[in-house]
């Protein structure tokens, strides 16, 4: 089973990409942006809730996939600066504190929108309890 997920971003389409994808028991969330409903950026110069609009849009994407949060089993967060690194994982924490996913953190250059300051993947699972 192949199941896309979709958050009505026009540009899925266009580019062909889903805000994630679900084979089996297995979802990859691809990069989540800090934007709204309309695409408009959120938090711009602040990390933390950059980070935390990534992870609601992710925690939507999950629930419309099947799982949830508490199934996540790897995070990636992508900076543009890794010296925001303490202010993402403060707000990553809020949301991945009791799955204790793997995690890996990185910088780089810059994002498609220079108002980005962080993007954010995950992988999940469905769990007998998602």
């Amino acid at each position: 089973m192949r199941q896309l997920v979709s958050n009505g971003n026009p540009m899925e389409k266009i580019v062909g990409f889903s805000r994630a994808v679900r084979v089996g028991p297995y979802i990859s969330v691809g990069g989540t942006a800090p934007v709204d409903a309309e695409g408009k950026t959120v938090g711009v110069g602040d990390v933390f809730a950059q980070t935390t609009q990534c992870f609601e849009i992710i925690k939507a994407a999950l629930e419309q996939a099947g799982s949830g949060i508490q199934n996540i089993v790897r995070t990636r967060v992508i900076l543009t600066d890794i010296d925001n690194g303490k202010e993402a994982i403060e707000a990553r924490k809020k949301y991945c504190v009791d799955a204790r996913p793997v995690d890996t953190i990185m910088a780089i250059n810059r994002f498609v929108n220079p108002e980005w300051l962080v993007e954010i993947e995950v992988d999940a699972i469905i769990a007998d309890d998602a």
